[in-house]
């Protein structure tokens, strides 16, 4: 799996995990709610600094976005 997808689905994972909506968590992160859904739809790259307000959003350390889930 690439990077983007492996961001996107652990981003719609731990955002689903808080119990909120795409609308709320990208208030959360002071970005916009079509930007937060690109990524879960793997149709954005993301910057790294985007990276670390998802990530402080979310509660966990930035290097877990990227981590793929053992089979």
């Amino acid at each position: 799996m690439d990077l983007i997808k492996v961001f996107g689905t652990n981003l719609k994972k731990y955002r689903t995990q808080l119990g909120v909506s795409q609308e709320k968590f990208a208030e959360m992160c002071g970005l916009h709610r079509t930007y937060i859904s690109d990524i879960e739809r793997f149709q954005r790259s993301i910057a790294l600094d985007n990276v670390e307000k998802i990530s402080k959003a979310l509660g966990i350390e930035a290097y877990k976005m990227f981590m793929e889930e053992a089979k």
